[in-house]
C-alpha cells in the first residue's frame, strides 16, 4: 500500500516547506503519544526517529508516500524537556503550518487510549476547529489497555470529545499492529 516512502524534508523554520503534492495529511499529538512509532508501523520501515525522551521531534518532517502525498510528523505538544523558548518556536512553527499550508487536507490527532483527553489535547481540538481544519482521532497504545476495558475507555473519550463534534476514531497499537489496517485504508483515500 505504501510502497515507496522517503523523508523529503525536515523543517525547522516557518515557510520552508516542500512543494505540495496531491495530498497532505499531518499527525499531531502530545509529546509522548507515539507519533513516530505509529508512522514507522504505517510505513513498515523504521524511518521516523523514536526516542525514550518525549519531545524528540522538534521539526516538521515531510514523508513522501508513493510520490502522491505527504504524511507529516508534527512536533509534539505538552510535556517535553525543552526550554520555554524552544516550545515557543514549536508553537510558532505549528501555527504557521496550520494557517499557511493550503495543501493540508486532514489531521490525525493522536490521543493516548489509556487516558481521558488532556487539557492540551482539548486545546488542540479547539484550535483546529477554530482554523476549520478537519481531523480524525487516533487512539494510540491500544495494546496497553485491557481488552475488557477498551470499549469503556473509548466511550469515555468519545463522551468527552462529543462536546466539540462527531469524529471518526481509530484505536491502534504501533506495537502489535492492531487497528493499523483500518487507519491505512483511511489514509489511502487521500493518496490517490
Amino acid at each position: 500500500m505504501f510502497n515507496k516512502v522517503e523523508l523529503v524534508k525536515t523543517v525547522y523554520k516557518k515557510g520552508e516547506y516542500p512543494s505540495p503534492l496531491n495530498a497532505e495529511i499531518a499527525f499531531a499529538g502530545r509529546s509522548n503519544v507515539g507519533k513516530s512509532s505509529l508512522l514507522n508501523k504505517l510505513f513498515g520501515i523504521k524511518i521516523a526517529k523514536i526516542s525514550s525522551n518525549p519531545g524528540k521531534t522538534r521539526s516538521i518532517n515531510f514523508y513522501s508516500v508513493n510520490n502522491k502525498g505527504y504524511l507529516v510528523d508534527l512536533p509534539g505538544y505538552g510535556f517535553a524537556n525543552v526550554s520555554k523558548e524552544e516550545k515557543k518556536k514549536w508553537a510558532e512553527l505549528l501555527e504557521d503550518y496550520f494557517v499557511n499550508r493550503y495543501s493540508l487536507q486532514m489531521i490525525f490527532l493522536l490521543i493516548d487510549h489509556r487516558h481521558e483527553p488532556q487539557k492540551k489535547d482539548l486545546e488542540m481540538i479547539q484550535w483546529l476547529r477554530g482554523l476549520e481544519i478537519p481531523f480524525m482521532i487516533v487512539l494510540t497504545k491500544l495494546d496497553k489497555v485491557k481488552k475488557s476495558e477498551r470499549q469503556k475507555k473509548l466511550r469515555i473519550i468519545q463522551s468527552e470529545l462529543s462536546k466539540y463534534g462527531d469524529y471518526l476514531y481509530f484505536p491502534v497499537s504501533a506495537k502489535t499492529g492492531e487497528g493499523i489496517g483500518a487507519l491505512k485504508n483511511e489514509i489511502s483515500k487521500f493518496l490517490k
